[in-house]
């Protein structure tokens, strides 16, 4: 673990390639798992905000799920998650030709219709955060369905803490990511690279 600021950092963001391929996994990390992603009740709120803009790049499906319990649900675990149809899709996912799944609030967000991207917990994605009193884990959660952005990743000789750059810096600031960036760095020139 690397401890930069009031975070432990998981050595995979080090040592780990990551760099999403799209055209590989059609972006199944929206559509697959047992609840939705993770929100905060402050991105509930955004995600309600942005409805309107997204509202017709919805199936009917994920219409009715939001019109019949909301944008969000507390799961088994207890966490708060974005509401899913069929047990599976998020109900903010879209369709592009091809099969290929994205997230209308981040598509809306790249066609400048909303001025918010996504929640922070898709925008970090393969990072998953866990709060705790005096720290917060920032851990790469690793996922078979992303096997190819690991290939990906070491092809292009990506890091995964370099591929996160913009979320890490959104979610922590700048100061805290050329903190990990030099830690990183340090790192791998000490323990040698892959």
């Amino acid at each position: 673990m690397l401890q930069i600021q009031n975070t432990l950092v998981s050595l995979d963001l080090v040592e780990r390639f990551f760099c999403c391929d799209l055209q590989s996994c059609l972006g199944q990390c929206c559509i697959e798992g047992d609840a939705g992603a993770p929100v905060t009740e402050e991105e509930c709120e955004r995600l309600r905000e942005v409805l309107p803009e997204v509202w017709d790049d919805l199936s009917p499906a994920a219409r009715r799920v939001i019109e019949e319990q909301g944008v969000a649900y507390v799961d088994e675990e207890g966490d708060l998650v974005t509401s899913i149809v069929d047990g599976r899709n998020c109900v903010f996912t879209c369709y592009a030709s091809g099969g290929m799944c994205l997230c209308a609030i981040e598509k809306a967000y790249r066609e400048g219709r909303v001025g918010w991207m996504k929640p922070s917990s898709c925008h970090l994605y393969p990072v998953r955060l866990t709060e705790y009193k005096d720290f917060t884990a920032v851990n790469l959660h690793r996922w078979k369905i992303c096997k190819c952005a690991e290939v990906l990743g070491r092809r292009e000789g990506i890091r995964a803490y370099q591929f996160l750059r913009g979320p890490l810096t959104a979610r922590f600031g700048e100061a805290w990511y050329e903190e990990l960036a030099s830690t990183c760095e340090e790192y791998l020139r000490q323990y040698g690279e892959e």
